[in-house]
C-alpha cells in the first residue's frame, strides 16, 4: 500500500504558473529525489491526472504518524522507547544538514512510523537549501509551539538551528505531552507581544 500526496498549488514562481506547476511542488519533488535515507520518507514516483494541476507524490508507506500514536498509547512512552525516537529523528536531520537541506516544518505529525518501529521524516513542503553562512527566508514557517526564537524574533536568517530547535520540542512532547499542551498558549502569548513591539 502506498500513499499519495496532492501537491499544492500556490503562487510562487510566474513561469511555473503559467504552466500550471507549482514552485513549491517542483522543489519539493527536486529534494525528495536527491534524499537516500533510512529516517527519510521516499518518493515512489509522481503521478499526474489528466491536468498538470493534478499532481501526487507517492511515497512508501507508513501505518501512523506520531501526533496519531502520541494519541492513541494509553501510557507515555519509556525511556528507552523516547530515546529510540528521537535517535531517529537526530539520524534523519543530521542527513539532511549534512546536504545543506532545512526540514522548516518539524513536528510529530511529519514523523511516520511503520510497523517495524523506523521513523520516517516527512513533509518537505517548506524545505529548503541553505548556505554554511545561513540565508533569507520567510519567517512564516513551523507550527507555532516548534518555532526557535530566531522565527518569533521574525528573522529572515536562518539554519540548521531551527530544525534542532523544533527536535527539542519533539522531544520534550515525547516526554511529557500534557505539560507541552499546556505550554503552547504561553508560546503563543509570547508571539503575540513580541509582534506587539515590532509595530
Amino acid at each position: 500500500m502506498r500513499v499519495e500526496k496532492p501537491v499544492s498549488h500556490g503562487s510562487n514562481g510566474e513561469g511555473c504558473q503559467r504552466a500550471s506547476i507549482p514552485l513549491s511542488g517542483l522543489r519539493e519533488i527536486g529534494l525528495l529525489l536527491s534524499l537516500r535515507h533510512r529516517n527519510i520518507i521516499i518518493l515512489k514516483e509522481v503521478a499526474v491526472g489528466t491536468e498538470l494541476t493534478q499532481m501526487f507524490l507517492v511515497m512508501e508507506f507508513c501505518e501512523k504518524d506520531l501526533a496519531k500514536i502520541l494519541d492513541d498509547i494509553p501510557e507515555p512512552f519509556s525511556t528507552e522507547q523516547v530515546k529510540c525516537i528521537i535517535y531517529q529523528v537526530f539520524e534523519g536531520l543530521h542527513y539532511l544538514h549534512s546536504k545543506f537541506i532545512v526540514h522548516r516544518d518539524l513536528k510529530v505529525s511529519n514523523l511516520l512510523m511503520n510497523d517495524r518501529g523506523i521513523l520516517k521524516i516527512a513533509d518537505f513542503g517548506l524545505a529548503r537549501k541553505f548556505s554554511s553562512k545561513g540565508g533569507s527566508m520567510t519567517p512564516e514557517v513551523v507550527t507555532l509551539w516548534y518555532r526557535a526564537p530566531e522565527i518569533l524574533l521574525q528573522s529572515k536568517e536562518q539554519t540548521s538551528a531551527i530544525d534542532i530547535w523544533a527536535a527539542g520540542c519533539i522531544l520534550g512532547e515525547l516526554l511529557s505531552p500534557r505539560m507541552v499542551h499546556s505550554l503552547v498558549h504561553d508560546v503563543h502569548h509570547v508571539q503575540e507581544r513580541i509582534c506587539s513591539q515590532q509595530v
